[in-house]
Parts: structure tokens; C-alpha cells; sequence
């Protein structure tokens, strides 16, 4: 049996989605710069994606840039908007636990002049809310927030904290790393007043190589690739159309039947943890099991423990194993055919300790010892059940080799 449950570095491209795609490349190729036939036929796949995307956003679809994935959405975002608003300050503000994407921009800009405040969080991953506001000053040009962690699946209450923010700085532009987020939950970022949103496409089962950043009317922002003055000038180069176009259907897919598919992640989520408690020493990060859980991995409170699970994101959960090297374990369960992460997959091959579980005070003997499983729609509870009778089997077995 296998059980692929590393959805959250890549998710499989639907059906559809690959149908669709390879329609426009052998097809509908045409350069949508040009003024003939083939190039208009190209310029309404972009035009249709961009009303398909804002409409799940409930944005004007000018307001939507298509870009190479995610982590050209975050640097786009942070980049452009530092170098536009420039004279309104150089302050910036994130969070300890940022996807690289969007740490490493903010390293940059730091070298570049910018002075960058990182804020902590809490043993959930909640980020500390007062010390966020009382970061606040009159240069502060860009609050930087992730909406869902791509580590531990912990959920930034941003209905709660952009008030706060608007409060104490009005026109302070706030972006969300939204990669993570967006297809597992609702997003309308006029409705909680978001300025600029960034979202990957291979993580909602459409294309590798693809994304769009949102950029509220009237945001300044500065392109960071220049060329022809395609997207209005935002982001030149010609546009990757069977990407956009199955990004477009990935998200039209992913919002059919929202409820369902959403439930149906969550009842997984419960699955996969009420059976991972039954392997000794271990830890589940992020996920509140006080008092909720005894010693021996027993659920004695079912009704609080699925509340505590709704309190983060559907897909995501980490799990910490005591005395057992996190890429050892990750290897031996490959060999069962269940594939996991050690960390985020989009930082490199090269494993080195988590930002974000140093940052909610996992112990630091478990900083190497944590593996992330994360789900998708097409996940069942037979692979989790096979996942957790496989994490049962091993870990005795690898703990007999640990260093002493």
C-alpha cells in the first residue's frame, strides 16, 4: 500500500487540470501578446483565469498578477512594495515562523537599508498580538503575516488582529502569505481588509509553476522583473497560459463543493491524530491536547479534541518522536511507501533545525526528531491507518540505534 501525505510541499494535478493544459500548449499556443487570432485565443484563457480567481476572492480580476508560484507572489509583494512606499518609511514587520519565501526577501531588503522586526508567537503558533501592535511605528510601511503555517498548520486570526493594526496604523499595507490557506479556507481580503495576498498553485492540485499575487486598487507597488510591460507592467515576460489557465480551473475545482471536501479533511485530520497518539513518545505540535489527552495516547474528552483540531488548518499535522532522527524516520517510512516531510519542502533538500518549531519552544531535543504529515481531498483513512501501524512497527525498531 502506499500513502502519499506530503500534500502540503505538492499536491497531485487533478484530471482536468492536465487536460486542460495540454490543450492550450498543443492547441491554443498562441503568444496572447499577439494581435492575431492564436494570441487572442491566449489573451482569454488569462482574462477568463483572472475573473475565475477574483471571483473566488471576491476582487476585481485587474486586481490579480499571475506569477511563477508562490515564492515569486512573496517576494513580488514585499520587494515591490518596500521600494514603492520607500518614502513613507523603511520599517517592516513579519513574524519568527515565515516560509523562506518570505524571510529571505526581508533579509534582503534588511541589507538594502530596511530595518525588519520579526514578532513571536505562542506554543500553538498564534502570533503574539501585543507585540505585533506595540511594533508598530510611524515609518512602518508593510506588516507581513502568514495565514496558515506550512509546518505546524496553526491559523493567524487575521479577522482579530488587522482591526488592531488599522487602529494603531491605518495606512499600513498588509500582506498574507496565503499559500497554505487559500483552497482551505474562505479568503476575501476586502472583507478583512488584506492589501496584498500571495497563493501558489501545486499546492491546490494545479500546476507547479504557478500562483498569482492580489494587490488591493490602488496599492503602490513596483514590478521586480521588467521586460515587454506585460500584467499592466507589474510582471513582464510572456505569460506561462496553460499554466494560468490550469491554476484558474485547479481553483474553480478546489471551491466545488467546499463544504464537503473541507469536513472531509478535517475528519482525517481527527483520524490520523486519534490513531498517531497511539505510538509512544511523541509529541503533536500545535494542536491544544491538554487535558484532552492521557498518558497512554487515550482521547478522554472526543468532543473538545475535535474542536481543539478545528482550531487549525484541515491538512497539516506535525508530529515530534522522541529519540528518533526526524530524516532516519522519514526514510524507513519510505520504505513502507508512506511519504512525509521532515520540514518545508520548499526550502531545500538540505535538512537544518525549523524556524518554526524553535519559535512555539518545541524542546530542542525534538527539533530533529518532527515529521509533518499533510493531506489532501483524495486522502483516505485506510493510508492514515496504514501510516500510523507503519510509524508503530518502526519506531521501537529505530530507537534500539539512537545515540546515546
Amino acid at each position: 500500500m502506499e500513502a502519499y501525505l506530503d500534500n502540503a510541499a505538492t499536491t497531485a494535478v487533478e484530471d482536468n487540470v492536465a487536460e486542460l493544459m495540454i490543450k492550450v500548449m498543443k492547441e491554443d499556443f498562441g503568444n496572447p501578446s499577439s494581435k492575431h487570432i492564436k494570441g487572442m485565443q491566449g489573451e482569454n484563457y488569462i482574462k477568463d483565469a483572472a475573473a475565475t480567481i477574483a471571483s473566488s476572492l471576491k476582487v476585481l480580476p485587474k486586481e490579480i498578477t499571475f506569477t511563477s508560484g508562490g515564492t515569486e507572489a512573496n517576494n513580488l509583494a514585499l520587494i515591490g512594495g518596500a521600494y514603492a512606499n520607500i518614502r513613507a518609511g523603511k520599517h517592516i514587520i513579519s513574524t519568527v515562523f515565515e516560509h523562506a519565501s518570505v524571510y529571505n526577501p526581508l533579509l534582503y531588503l534588511k541589507d538594502m537599508g530596511f530595518e525588519i522586526t520579526f514578532v513571536g508567537t505562542d506554543r500553538l503558533g498564534h502570533i503574539n498580538v501585543d507585540e505585533l501592535l506595540d511594533a508598530i511605528r510611524e515609518d512602518t510601511i508593510i506588516i507581513s503575516m502568514m495565514y496558515v503555517n506550512n509546518e505546524i498548520g496553526s491559523i493567524t486570526n487575521l479577522e482579530e488582529i488587522i482591526p488592531k493594526i488599522r487602529e494603531k496604523k491605518k495606512n499600513v499595507i498588509i500582506h498574507v502569505d496565503a499559500i497554505q490557506g487559500y483552497g482551505k479556507f474562505k479568503i476575501f481580503p476586502k472583507k478583512i481588509d488584506i492589501d496584498m495576498m500571495s497563493v501558489s498553485g501545486h499546492k491546490i492540485h494545479g500546476p507547479k509553476g504557478s500562483g498569482f499575487l492580489y494587490v488591493r486598487d490602488k496599492v503602490k507597488i513596483k514590478p521586480i522583473i521588467f521586460g515587454g510591460g506585460q500584467q499592466k507592467g507589474l510582471r513582464s515576460g510572456t505569460e506561462n497560459v496553460p499554466s494560468i489557465a490550469g491554476l484558474a480551473l485547479a481553483a474553480k475545482n478546489i471551491y466545488t463543493d467546499y463544504d464537503k471536501k473541507i469536513n472531509h479533511l478535517y475528519e482525517l485530520k481527527e483520524c490520523f491524530v486519534e490513531n498517531v497518539l497511539k505510538v509512544p513518545d511523541i509529541t503533536i505540535n500545535a494542536i491544544d491536547l491538554d487535558g484532552i489527552v492521557e498518558s497512554e495516547g487515550q482521547i478522554k474528552d472526543f468532543e473538545k479534541f475535535k474542536v481543539n483540531i478545528r482550531k487549525t488548518a484541515p491538512h497539516i499535522v506535525s508530529v515530534s518522536f522522541k529519540n528518533i532522527r526526524s530524516e532516519v524516520l522519514l526514510h524507513a517510512l519510505e520504505d513502507k511507501g508512506v511519504y512525509v516531510s521532515s520540514g518545508s519542502a520548499c526550502s531545500s533538500n538540505h535538512p537544518s533545525l525549523s524556524g518554526t518549531l524553535q519559535a512555539i519552544g518545541v524542546e530542542k531535543e525534538l527539533l530533529d526528531s518532527t515529521l509533518r504529515f499533510s493531506f489532501s481531498f483524495h486522502t483516505t483513512k485506510e493510508e492514515l491507518i496504514y501510516a500510523c501501524q507503519c510509524l508503530q512497527e518502526i519506531t521501537p525498531v529505530l530507537k534500539k540505534y539512537v545515540r546515546r
